[in-house]
């Protein structure tokens, strides 16, 4: 596949693709004869995978770190397993901080809710307020 058709593919720029292989968040994809970039099976996974790292919220250094393990190959089976267990440890606290957060707003929506409907009684407009009041 060409960057241009794996640029639309996982909705990311040309410009990201270059810069992801350039600094190591991606191993090094696979060229032509004329040099032009020609995306294997494999580095597409390698982009889908960083994408979805990425979007959950694992930083460049620690898929560098991860990236740079796996082209050394399998003597790095336990340091990227152990890698990859720390990296899920950590999403798994932003989810309960997410969570937390989600929970707050929740209460903060329902507390206005609440506040429009009664003043909404207030105003004698007890149709919106459906007896919660």
């Amino acid at each position: 596949m060409t960057i241009a058709e794996v640029s639309k593919k996982y909705d990311i720029s040309a410009d990201t693709l270059r810069y992801y292989e350039r600094i190591g968040l991606i191993p090094p994809v696979h060229r032509t004869a004329g040099g032009i970039r020609d995306y294997t099976e494999e580095d597409c996974g390698w982009v889908e995978f960083c994408k979805c790292m990425r979007g959950a919220g694992l930083t460049i250094e620690a898929l560098i770190e991860y990236v740079s393990l796996a082209q050394q190959g399998e003597s790095t089976v336990d340091a990227r397993k152990e890698l990859l267990i720390e990296q899920r440890r950590l999403l798994q606290e932003r989810i309960e901080e997410m969570q937390s957060t989600l929970q707050r707003l929740d209460k903060k929506i329902d507390r206005y809710e609440h506040w429009v409907c009664c003043s909404d009684y207030r105003l004698g407009n007890t149709d919106t307020c459906e007896g919660k009041g």
